[in-house]
């Protein structure tokens, strides 16, 4: 007689909406004093308290928004401003690409909430828990944790900045906790070539471009590191339908 099924436990959605901020808050020790760097350098540049803090709530990407300052500072055009931030933030749609199969399913006003939330550290920690082999039909809860989390922390930690004053910003080096953040979530997650290629790649071209205009060295980076890992994968591919293994990726 054979035995039956264990029954698979869910977890509720109270549940999942705390183990994603839970997952997310050691990360803020990396946002919190990028958005205080932001806040600072937008009211030494000219912008007012106000206008500092609603391009976090309307724009909410740390990148662009130091572009944007930097455009509105220098007397750039509006139209030129909007689509600088518009490219700088491109990789939000690759972002957007590998999140849809988990959430499609999803109301529209959830795939909106959770769109606008997007940023790269809600996406480097939400889909790790949206790819875990489980029935459950909260894990979009775990995301909305993770995410908004950082929303608050990021509204947060640009109005210390605004009221610190670009004093603290400067002497500080605040601008470096950012990267070192991305460096601890990128690092552990690299498994097999094509990931590893497509690090590489990418991280050479941002380096080789970091002086170019309007941060189109860090688009042309996530293209080539995106381009990358798709060739490593087909190479790997291809060895293991010559070997007689299946196309599966190492």
């Amino acid at each position: 007689m054979s035995a039956e099924p264990a029954a698979v436990t869910l977890r509720p959605a109270r549940t999942e909406f705390f183990d994603g901020v839970r997952a997310q808050l050691p990360l803020m020790l990396g946002v919190a004093p990028f958005g205080m760097a932001y806040g600072a350098y937008a009211v030494d540049s000219g912008l007012s308290a106000a206008l500092s803090q609603a391009m976090s709530v309307i724009v909410f990407g740390g990148a662009s928004q130091f572009v944007g300052v930097q455009l509105m500072a220098s007397g750039v055009p509006g139209a030129v401003i909007v689509l600088t931030t518009l490219l700088v933030n491109m990789r939000h749609l690759l972002y957007s690409a590998s999140l849809s199969p988990h959430v499609a399913h999803l109301e529209r006003r959830w795939r909106w909430l959770l769109g606008y939330l997007l940023t790269d550290e809600a996406y480097a920690v939400g889909i790790t828990r949206l790819r875990e082999p489980d029935a459950s039909p909260f894990r979009h809860w775990y995301l909305l944790g993770t995410a908004l989390t950082l929303w608050v922390g990021w509204q947060i930690s640009t109005a210390a900045g605004i009221f610190v004053g670009a004093t603290a910003g400067e002497s500080w080096s605040l601008d470096f906790a950012l990267p070192l953040t991305f460096i601890a979530l990128v690092v552990p997650a690299l498994s097999g070539r094509p990931a590893f290629a497509a690090a590489a790649v990418a991280g050479a071209v941002a380096v080789a471009g970091h002086g170019w205009p309007y941060s189109t060295g860090l688009m042309t980076a996530a293209v080539a590191g995106v381009v990358a890992g798709m060739l490593a994968h087909r190479m790997v591919d291809g060895q293991r339908a010559a070997a007689g293994d299946g196309p599966e990726a190492l």
